[in-house]
């Protein structure tokens, strides 16, 4: 496959992480061993001002069964770098007391009209720094893709004595 093409105030670094840019809401659902499955709404952002990153905010509401919002959920920001080779990097902090580093790589799998309309991001907990009071997450995969317009992100986490194991999965569109 060929590099992408640069969009207008996208820095050539990020240029792999270029179809993230944007406002995306979604409806998902989550599970851990130790609490009850969930369903939650999400609303993320990555915007660029032309350096050679991407600002990220997100946050989360859980959901009752008609779809509103009960209370507020999990909040975290932070920054998205491109890395040689379709790389990239991101630090990612979350209020309840943890900062995380995540290492993985991105796959374009189309690009019509010099936009990418089909990826997929792996990324990994690289490593996970926590306050004296917040609960130890030990591990993090997340896997992100971009499908027919719409955003798909599944999170993986050890915590609590549990293995590593499906904690949350969302479709996003364009908000």
């Amino acid at each position: 496959m060929t590099e992408p093409v640069q969009l207008a105030g996208v820095h050539p670094e990020i240029a792999h992480l270029s179809w993230l840019v944007g406002q995306w809401r979604g409806v998902g659902e989550g599970a851990y061993p130790d609490m009850e499955p969930f369903r939650y709404e999400e609303v993320c952002e990555f915007a660029t001002d032309g350096r050679p990153f991407l600002e990220y905010r997100s946050v989360s509401w859980i959901l009752d069964d008609d779809n509103q919002r009960v209370r507020p959920a999990r909040t975290e920001s932070g920054y998205w770098r491109g890395t040689p080779g379709n790389g990239v990097e991101a630090i990612l902090t979350q209020p309840t007391g943890y900062a995380e580093v995540w290492l993985g790589t991105v796959t374009v799998s189309n690009i019509t009209n010099a936009r990418i309309t089909h990826a997929k991001m792996e990324i990994r907990a690289d490593a996970i720094a926590h306050t004296p009071t917040a609960d130890r997450v030990e591990s993090g995969m997340r896997l992100y893709g971009l499908v027919n317009g719409e955003l798909l992100m599944t999170y993986d986490m050890a915590t609590r004595g549990q293995p590593e194991q499906a904690h949350l999965w969302i479709r996003m569109q364009p908000a």
